[in-house]
């Protein structure tokens, strides 16, 4: 019922961020009756790309449209862990200056300014501020129809796809032919930057226009005054911006950006609108008055300035984060490439019996339960221990550890050779078999509890006398198991991160008391895989099928052993579950009598609400005032 009642929490707080943190057009569009992601920073559909967590489909049932099924992470790692991966790093773009000091305190990188290659002729005009976002938009599509009929092309700039489309409406109400360039027709971008060049031409885009195409403009263009730039509206980049501007006066081409902001842009609004509106009025300010000053271009820069320090604050605070996940991360990605290419495997499957050993001799060392210490022998190791409990009380936990060590490996490779044995006459038949036109074959590989298929070459498992068939299975069953692990491993440490949030009401750093419990976490998630990988690898082992006919039942002399000692191992698994619940019974003999506690107060149980004046139900015929309502 909590698990219910927990994920129904989750629901409903998934369901409140698409509601209120999500706009439509804007961090996403629906098309075809499908949610998808649009980019921030282009503008582009991310194909594919869906929100964890359960958020994609909180935005399907906010939209009304199929609820598709959730995602899981596999694997997490930010952009800038991503690239530093790489041993070099370089890059070049037009608009990396303003970022020179995230690119030297992430990545060590210096940002050089190459000099154009030849001379700026486009004219950039200061900011035109409107009161109001009606004023504005009609300014901006005054300025299209004078530009159109000087004969210049035209490229409209605006900050989410819903404010094109409303652009777009305005024009159309003009009747003014045009373009619009967004996440909904990125498959025509090619053709429209194409034509946004040409004579007249009114090219509305989102900041996704001409990402690596050149606008081309004609002679007869250039005579009209080039590429005009228009912004409908700040964006919280500078970059974004100057990438918009960039689009025009190209090689030294003529051209002109401006750019039109009201105090009701989200920009704005954040770093002091109600003061310049208030001047406004003071001024006589009436409707469709502009102010345009060097001063107040300069003031938005700067708020643009504070919005993309406080973005590289939380970019650098999620990197903080994950280079603790970053760590964790090497680990075991090692591990997985060690199994995944077969390097060290057999080296690390023997560390972890030999620390899965030593964590079953430490939990005797505190129990002082023999019982128990066999039961786990056979749990996590798939045998019964020679050791005796004198022994195990007397001798060192180091030396312990080791005979248990090479008492469990030698078991393991005695287990596997009876099964290469077998295996390999099966196997050898049907190589000699002319009918069989097979070069490889899955074979069943379970514990009794999980079960995979492992495919084997059989040509190789004949010339590696059945040794390549045992790599298969290790390295099968450790990818699987730590794949696994490493799934749940994730959603445990995104817990721990919005847990820790609550720490800084407590004068505390969140990041500081998430390192401190991540690392318990992840040693208790690597002792975990390491039982796992073991007990699998220890218990496990390749089901035989017997050939049965109408009356008897064949079996050959390597499955009569084999099911003997199935039978055996049964039998002392029995023999020890006995033994640990005689010792549990002679604990609890030893232990002194207990006080018996007094009985728990029961829950009261709400009955029905009895008005004063009703009959009593106890059935003395009173009025419930005069008998027990007293």
């Amino acid at each position: 019922r909590y698990a219910a009642k927990t994920e129904r929490l989750h629901a409903l707080q998934q369901l409140v961020k698409a509601y209120t943190l999500f706009e439509k057009e804007d961090e996403y569009i629906v098309v075809d009756g499908k949610v998808k992601i649009v980019d921030e920073q282009t503008g582009r559909v991310l194909e594919g790309r869906r929100y964890s967590d359960g958020l994609h489909q909180a935005i399907e049932a906010k939209e009304n449209v199929q609820i598709e099924q959730s995602t899981q992470t596999y694997a997490t790692v930010t952009l800038q862990n991503f690239f530093r991966m790489y041993h070099k790093l370089a890059g070049m773009t037009g608009t990396a200056e303003t970022e020179a000091a995230e690119f030297w305190d992430i990545y060590k990188l210096d940002v050089v300014v190459i000099p154009t290659n030849r001379n700026i002729a486009r004219k950039d005009q200061n900011d035109l501020v409107y009161k109001t976002e009606r004023e504005k938009f009609n300014a901006v599509v005054e300025e299209i129809v004078r530009l159109v009929e000087l004969g210049r092309p035209i490229l409209v700039g605006t900050t989410s796809v819903q404010n094109s489309e409303k652009l777009s409406r305005f024009l159309q109400l003009r009747g003014i032919k045009h373009n619009v360039l967004n996440a909904k027709q990125h498959a025509r971008e090619a053709e429209i930057v194409a034509q946004a060049g040409q004579t007249g031409q009114v090219t509305i885009a989102t900041n996704m226009a001409g990402r690596g195409t050149d606008i081309k403009i004609s002679d007869a263009v250039r005579q009209a005054g080039g590429l005009a730039i228009i912004g409908t509206e700040r964006h919280d980049s500078r970059r974004v911006d100057r990438q918009l501007r960039g689009r025009a006066g190209r090689q030294g081409d003529v051209g002109s950006s401006q750019f039109f902001v009201s105090l009701e842009d989200k920009l704005m609004r954040l770093f002091g609108s109600d003061r310049i509106a208030s001047l406004m009025d003071r001024l006589g300010h009436k409707e469709g008055d502009v102010l345009q000053h060097g001063m107040i271009t300069k003031s938005i820069e700067r708020a643009q300035k504070k919005v993309e320090e406080n973005n590289f604050g939380m970019r650098k605070r999620l990197l903080e984060y994950d280079d603790v996940m970053n760590i964790q991360r090497g680990a075991i990605y090692k591990r997985r490439n060690n199994a995944l290419y077969g390097e060290r495997l057999s080296i690390d499957i023997s560390d972890m019996c030999y620390n899965v050993g030593t964590e079953v001799i430490e939990n005797f060392k505190a129990s002082n339960n023999y019982a128990k210490f066999q039961q786990e022998c056979i749990n996590y190791l798939g045998l019964e221990s020679q050791l005796q409990e004198n022994t195990l009380r007397a001798k060192p936990l180091q030396a312990l550890a080791d005979e248990l060590h090479q008492e469990a490996m030698d078991n393991y490779e005695h287990k596997f050779k009876s099964i290469r044995g077998f295996l390999m006459e099966v196997v050898q038949q049907l190589l000699d078999d002319p009918n069989n036109n097979y070069q490889r074959i899955a074979l069943p590989f379970t514990d009794g509890i999980r079960g995979l298929q492992v495919g084997v070459d059989m040509r190789e498992m004949i010339t590696t006398e059945g040794m390549s068939l045992v790599k298969e299975i290790e390295r099968s069953v450790s990818l699987a198991l730590v794949d696994n692990a490493w799934k749940e491993h994730l959603r445990d440490m995104e817990e721990l991160r919005e847990q820790v949030t609550s720490a800084q009401f407590e004068q505390k750093d969140p990041l500081v008391i998430y390192k401190q419990k991540a690392f318990g976490i992840f040693q208790t998630f690597v002792e975990r895989i390491n039982r796992e990988i073991i007990s699998y690898l220890m218990r496990g082992s390749v089901p035989v099928r017997r050939e049965e006919d109408a009356q008897t039942v064949t079996v050959s002399d390597e499955e009569r052993r084999q099911m003997e000692e199935a039978r055996q191992q049964q039998e002392m698994q029995r023999r020890v579950a006995q033994q640990r619940a005689e010792a549990e019974a002679e604990e609890r003999r030893q232990q002194p009598p207990q006080q018996q506690l007094p009985p728990k107060n029961q829950p009261f149980v709400s009955a029905p609400k009895v008005d004063r004046n009703d009959t009593c139900p106890c059935g003395s015929g009173k009025k419930f005032k005069n008998c027990h309502g007293r």
